[in-house]
């Protein structure tokens, strides 16, 4: 049976979700912890890659097993968390289809960039910022990637993508208080280090170094050379992917 397992894991111990040699990932702790639960050698496969120290909430992968243990999955649940590190948590199953796919059935993924502009001791998922921000001046350099477009200015250099087309849906500014910013971008696929790279982008905007119409000039541009520098990895979440069909929790 395919199952669909959502969980939500704190990105800085690890270099990423994606399993690499000889340093640690989200996927290799889950396939331990699902292996040992499930009796049996579990694969996962995620959404999608995070980079080092980006963290999730609600994330979303797939795994085959040969059949549910006989254990209500509020108890499973439980005992996979007790072996899973602290920086990570299971939250619930969704039985799928067998072709179901978390991460080529997926439409539209949405992270969020927090920021901080006054000493908080309790930010430390949330980037420090020492300067002023015109919040309305970033909202109006950020339309223009609305739609579809080439991101390859947004991408980190030697990615391996056989394209750089994205559809943006939503790309905001926010004020949670008068102290606490958040970035909202939804889209249909990210590139590597996209959202961190259109970010520093919008706060050279946002501090009066550019003008709002300059972020157009960027996109256009197709240069990595040409946007501003990507911002600190650990105030990025990825925060809400969506499916095209229901996904009906096991209880």
């Amino acid at each position: 049976m395919r199952l669909f397992v959502q969980l939500s894991y704190d990105g800085s111990p690890f270099c990423g979700w994606q399993s690499q040699a000889n340093v640690p990932s989200v996927q290799d702790e889950m396939e331990r912890a699902l292996s040992i639960a499930f009796g049996e050698e579990v694969t996962v496969v995620g959404a999608g890659r995070t980079d080092t120290g980006v963290n999730a909430r609600h994330y979303i992968a797939h795994f085959d097993v040969s059949g549910w243990p006989d254990e209500e999955p509020v108890r499973l649940v439980r005992k996979i968390n007790a072996i899973l590190p602290p920086a990570i948590v299971t939250e619930a199953f969704f039985p799928v289809a067998d072709n179901a796919h978390a991460r080529f059935d997926a439409v539209s993924r949405t992270y969020r960039y927090y920021i901080h502009t006054a000493k908080d001791p309790f930010a430390r998922h949330s980037c420090r910022v020492w300067y002023p921000l015109d919040i309305a001046a970033m909202n109006q350099a950020a339309l223009p990637l609305l739609g579809r477009h080439d991101f390859s200015s947004f991408e980190k250099t030697g990615g391996a993508n056989k394209t750089d087309i994205c559809t943006v849906t939503e790309a905001r500014w926010e004020a949670i208080d008068d102290t606490h910013l958040v970035f909202t971008i939804t889209a249909d696929r990210f590139l590597r280090n996209m959202v961190r790279a259109t970010v520093g982008t919008l706060f050279e905007v946002g501090r009066g170094r550019r003008e709002p119409g300059w972020v157009a000039e960027v996109l256009e541009a197709r240069d990595r050379g040409r946007a501003g520098q990507s911002v600190y990895a650990e105030a990025l979440f990825l925060e809400d992917i969506r499916y095209p069909y229901p996904l009906i929790e096991m209880k």
